[in-house]
């Protein structure tokens, strides 16, 4: 019956102790189950963890095979592959909560590439002073090389991955924009493709959005930016098997079925960008690129690049190529820029913004400088051009040295950091050899603009797989786990299933039977 396999489910549980914050199946010190989580939870009973530890097993064995893997940065050839840890219990979005999640990241979106047409165009957002000029030319994602230039469709940002948190109040809060070359999707399809292959039990009584045509979605985007050809052809530019997320280049382009080039596969001719094939050279008209804008034309940007395309600037402002995402987007994942994003939504579509930013300090304000150096041991500290999780300082976590280390930082170079509060992420249930624990999770959406805007169903939600860390990133140990956005709110009673108070009603023998909904909370 369901209401044993749920009671199995629960004494799964009965040594889980939710940490201060917002837990993803748990009610605080009630230890009572979400709403929505009483099928996933009779499905892991009737399981039991024996079977949850043996499955997962082979989900790593599986992961292998299919070459999930990823290289730490600057590894090189001594670098080895790694596996992205894998966690088999899956974090629920319900409906409503990602009906306000997708509103806020369009509205976002739509901002940041109406902020990116302007810099690069008339400016009017500068000239107004609404956000400084110098912030933004001071930037090292900004590229004076791309003024004037007018885009298909006027879209600067075609591939994003937003990074989101909740607080401990259980509050959506964006973390960072990720506008360059964001990677993760690859390791968001080959979980669900895991979890659907390993776990199907699991996905019992659910119904939960799919994300399996995102390569569909995706060919379709970059064929979008094309408009000058009624058969586009689209390529992937890499910078080489040696790239921390190579598996991914080369998984994409399989499953769009186009080619994943290199900078020495390509070169321009005639104001058009080739390809050399066994078949000749092959015009094409999308590059998502995957290489730095700084390394993909040595004749307008790096001058040393060996990985980009000599000249792909020239043909890019000819209306002749279009290169996804457009070189120049770094400006606006700026974690300088970041704080200013609610200004753009403001200032470009007059609304407030849907989904709120992390407080954060800039030391370009004196009175943010000092609080953060009399109070660095509390906050988290960033390089403002920073990525996984490398240069950053959390100040809870690190010794006296550390924090005197990066006020000296602080004081020699304001202008290249930000810090935020020490926020309580929310937690989630994750497999550890121990057991079942509390980890602290954040979630990285895609979002595709062509002719249209997509946001795909769920994401990669990144786990730190350390007990207490806050750092999420697979360099730094973060694994992955598997994003289930339902389709509809659970309706409790036709499922017929018996639920459980909370956990200490279970050990009492206390069992209710809910009639006309949920009494999760």
């Amino acid at each position: 019956m369901p209401w044993i396999r749920l009671a199995c489910a629960i004494r799964m549980f009965t040594d889980y102790k939710p940490t201060v914050g917002f837990d993803e199946y748990f009610c605080g010190e009630t230890a009572r189950p979400r709403a929505d989580l009483a099928p996933l939870l009779a499905s892991l009973g009737q399981m039991g963890l024996p079977e949850l530890n043996r499955s997962h097993a082979s989900a790593s064995q599986l992961l292998r095979r299919l070459g999930a893997t990823f290289r730490l940065n600057d590894s090189g050839l001594k670098g080895s592959e790694r596996i992205l840890p894998f966690d088999p219990l899956p974090r629920l979005i319900g409906r409503s909560d990602w009906i306000t999640l997708e509103r806020g990241l369009l509205q976002r979106l739509e901002a940041i590439d109406c902020f990116l047409a302007d810099i690069y165009g008339p400016q009017k957002i500068l000239n107004d002073g609404v956000i400084p000029r110098e912030d933004v030319e001071s930037s090292s994602g900004w590229r004076p090389q791309m003024q004037g230039i007018r885009l298909p469709l006027n879209r600067w940002c075609h591939i994003s991955g937003l990074d989101l948190i909740r607080d401990g109040n259980g509050t959506w809060r964006v973390l960072e924009d990720n506008l360059r070359c964001p990677s993760g999707v690859a390791y968001y399809l080959e979980n669900r493709r895991v979890m659907k292959r390993l776990f199907s039990g699991l996905f019992e009584g659910r119904a939960v959005q799919p994300i399996d045509d995102y390569p569909s979605h995706l060919l379709r985007t970059l064929q979008d930016l094309a408009p000058w050809s009624d058969a586009p052809r689209v390529a992937i530019l890499t910078p080489g098997v040696f790239n921390s997320a190579y598996f991914e280049h080369a998984f994409l382009a399989m499953e769009m079925g186009i080619e994943l080039v290199e900078g020495r596969d390509m070169f321009v001719d005639s104001g058009s960008v080739f390809m050399r094939t066994t078949e000749g050279p092959k015009r094409v008209d999308v590059i998502y690129r995957r290489v730095d804008d700084g390394f993909i034309d040595p004749l307008a940007f790096n001058p040393d690049s060996a990985l980009g395309v000599p000249g792909i600037l020239s043909v890019v402002r000819s209306g002749r190529v279009t290169v996804c995402n457009a070189m120049g987007t770094g400006v606006a994942d700026d974690k300088a820029m970041y704080c200013f994003v609610p200004d753009m939504i403001r200032f470009y579509l007059g609304e407030e913004p849907v989904l709120q930013n992390v407080p954060t300090y800039s030391y370009r304000k004196p009175d943010d400088l000092k609080y953060v150096l009399d109070n660095i041991g509390e906050l988290v500290v960033k390089e403002v051009h920073g990525s996984g999780g490398y240069g950053m300082l959390v100040g809870p976590k690190a010794t006296k040295a550390q924090c005197e280390d990066f006020r000296k930082r602080l004081r020699d170079e304001p202008d290249n950091y930000i810090a935020q509060p020490t926020l309580a992420l929310s937690t989630c249930p994750t497999l550890v050899e121990e057991g079942i624990a509390p980890r602290h999770v954040d979630l990285r959406p895609f979002v595709l603009s062509g002719e249209k805007t997509r946001v795909m169903p769920g994401g990669l939600t990144r786990v730190a797989l350390k007990a207490g860390s806050l750092v999420v990133n697979s360099s730094q140990g973060g694994g992955t786990k598997d994003t289930w956005v339902l389709e509809a709110p659970a309706e409790i009673a036709e499922a017929g299933l018996y639920l459980i108070s909370d956990k200490a009603s279970f050990m009492t023998g206390e069992i209710m039977h809910v009639n006309g909904g949920s009494n999760f909370g």
